[in-house]
């Protein structure tokens, strides 16, 4: 699909002030419009397509695929809360949006009445797919939905049907709001300081102790470089993605506030701080620091990790040799996600984790 005659092409006409205030918070809405463009990219809508839609959000999301599908085509967005179902009609009747039904009930049981769809798309992160959404696509129809795989790990997957299951057709990362009621669970917050200033986002597929826990920036430092170099954000998501199949604990994310970063407790790998993994009264995450060289003028970065604890020496060097087995042996594979109607064993040897869930087990696959 090009530029041209894409989504991207229709995003021009729908006034986007009428769905999202100013200086709004609206979570799925709030995203720059290249992100927005990147999601229908991924989705791959086109021209009298029926869509399904879970979360309502401010009703943005469900405008600009109806001004793609045309006419012709046909949008359905559910969402669970009342405020938010009413506030999204109101946007759409205000911007004249005509082939969009909002409709008030659980997301994750879909929309028979007007199934079967060519796309849908969750507006926020799951963790376990409902099967309804699977059953409901039209054959040659694509779900695309934020999928929490392992710990904080999230990717915006595409999945299409396949003879012997479900197999992803692209992916890319991914933070979204965790959805309500369907097959997600929100992260309980740790704090790790008194002052609130370095926290941890916990999810129900990860143990910690707090107690544990209380006093660990205070225990020492070790730190191990791996020498593994990449040249931003991108390939580190994949570093992040391989730590979370093979840690005990997977990746958790850390929130590290300016107060704690300037006074130099941590030294997070980004803004809002770093990826961390735990075990007992054991701490380590992930930093990075610039390369000393830069071949043909790119800025590469090297992945290190500190720990913290009493024997944190420990759990940051199996996390940096974790690194440097992946940069050996799996950073030039391709990773696959499946949900097949056969479930393999898992094998690291082979770069190869089934993730179990409920409904729909997920199969990560470095070929």
């Amino acid at each position: 699909m090009t530029p041209d005659n894409g989504p991207a092409a229709d995003l021009h006409g729908v006034p986007r002030d009428l769905f999202v205030p100013v200086h709004s918070d609206a979570a799925d809405d709030a995203d720059e419009p290249d992100v927005v463009a990147a999601v229908l990219e991924q989705l791959d809508p086109g021209p009298g397509h029926n869509v399904f839609v879970a979360g309502a959000g401010t009703g943005y999301n469900a405008a600009l695929i109806a001004a793609v599908v045309g006419e012709h085509g046909h949008v359905t967005t559910l969402d669970g809360d009342p405020d938010t179902v009413d506030a999204a009609r109101a946007h759409l009747a205000a911007a004249g949006v005509t082939n969009v039904d909002v409709v008030l009930a659980d997301p994750a049981r879909g929309h028979p009445a007007d199934a079967r769809y060519d796309r849908v798309i969750a507006t926020v992160g799951v963790h376990d797919i409902p099967t309804a959404w699977l059953h409901q696509l039209a054959p040659g129809g694509r779900l695309l939905v934020p999928l929490r795989l392992r710990g904080a790990t999230t990717r915006r997957i595409a999945f299409e049907r396949e003879s012997d299951g479900w197999h992803g057709v692209n992916s890319e990362p991914a933070a979204v709001m965790p959805g309500r009621g369907i097959g997600a669970d929100g992260p309980q917050r740790i704090h790790l300081t008194d002052d609130h200033t370095i926290g941890l986002q916990v999810h129900r597929d990860q143990t910690v102790d707090a107690a544990a826990l209380t006093g660990v920036f205070d225990t020492g430092r070790h730190e191990r470089w791996t020498g593994v170099l990449f040249p931003g954000e991108a390939l580190f998501a994949w570093i992040d993605l391989w730590l979370a199949c093979t840690l005990d604990n997977a990746l958790m994310r850390m929130d590290v506030a300016l107060p704690a970063a300037h006074r130099g407790i941590v030294a997070p790998s980004f803004n809002w701080g770093s990826m961390a993994t735990v075990r007992g009264a054991d701490l380590a995450y992930l930093t990075t620091r610039p390369a000393s060289f830069a071949p043909d003028g790119i800025k590469l970065y090297e992945a290190g990790v500190v720990g913290h604890g009493p024997t944190g020496e420990a759990l940051a060097d199996e996390t940096a040799d974790q690194i440097q087995h992946w940069n050996t042996h799996c950073r030039n594979r391709t990773v696959t996600f499946t949900m097949p109607t056969v479930l393999p064993a898992t094998d690291p040897a082979a770069g190869r984790f089934v993730l179990p869930r409920k409904h729909n087990p997920v199969v990560v696959t470095w070929t």
